[in-house]
């Protein structure tokens, strides 16, 4: 009797697991189902909004082409779309190397990116946005192999664009030759600004600061997000590692005064 018993509750055991395994195996199906319903729908609201500017490969060989051209000095620039396939994001609050968050890319679309080619899409609705996200990270292998990195924290202090931050900014504007781009009096016309390319190999602009609003805007908090992340795919390093964190602020005082904001 015993070990009649013993068999009864191992096959009671056997057929419960079987049960589970099923349920869970469901479960995984139906989310992996979901998630391509999500993506498929992305590839819709991609079509219809963002392939004639990044293209169809997501590759920006969309049928736009040229976004913008900037003569200057006698020199030309060319602005292409964004090329989705590297995985490269200029505008993250993520550390320098890293994918952007779902935040920092959900923050792009919506709002888009301004003096660019980029606009906002906040007529779209919330769940065309987050599906297009989904199916842009599709084109570059990055989003499968990297795991995510979190963001940097930001917290501005209350000494930020102070006449004395602003003097200390100046000195670090200096010593970490930022003039040599962006010029001495911040109009983007350094020495080195004829030089500059992009990781694509195409001629960039140093940015001229008196020339009004930052393409990321032109807050404290998203000046310092410039100088923390960089702006990965530009010559535009991250001072993450090489400033302490109260000389990057010192450096946003200095550059709100060469844009005007403060005095």
């Amino acid at each position: 009797m015993g070990g009649h018993a013993k068999n009864i509750r191992g096959v009671k055991l056997m057929v419960s697991l079987i049960f589970l395994v099923g349920v869970w195996a469901t479960m995984i199906g139906s989310a992996g189902d979901a998630f391509a319903g999500e993506v498929e729908r992305g590839k819709e609201v991609y079509n219809k909004y963002c392939t004639i500017c990044h293209g169809g490969k997501g590759d920006g060989k969309g049928l736009v082409g040229i976004i913008h051209r900037v003569e200057k000095k006698g020199l030309t620039w060319t602005i292409y779309p964004r090329d989705l396939t590297v995985g490269t994001f200029k505008f993250r609050t993520t550390s320098t190397g890293c994918l952007p968050t779902d935040d920092d890319l959900t923050r792009t679309v919506t709002s888009g990116i301004l003096r660019s080619g980029m606009p906002s899409h906040k007529d779209v609705t919330e769940k065309d946005r987050l599906a297009v996200l989904e199916y842009i990270k599709t084109f570059s292998i990055r989003w499968e192999e990297e795991d995510p990195c979190d963001p940097l924290s930001v917290k501005k202090p209350d000494w930020v664009g102070s006449a004395s931050s602003v003097k200390k900014g100046e000195k670090v504007y200096k010593d970490m030759k930022c003039w040599e781009c962006h010029g001495y009096e911040g109009m983007g016309d350094g020495p080195k600004s004829g030089e500059l390319k992009d990781d694509w190999g195409d001629k960039i602009l140093a940015f001229d600061f008196t020339a009004g609003t930052l393409k990321r805007g032109s807050s404290p908090e998203n000046i310092y997000l410039t100088f923390a992340t960089g702006l990965d795919g530009t010559g535009m390093p991250s001072y993450e590692d090489s400033l302490k964190e109260e000389d990057r602020w010192h450096l946003v005082s200095f550059t709100l005064k060469l844009m005007g904001l403060v005095q």
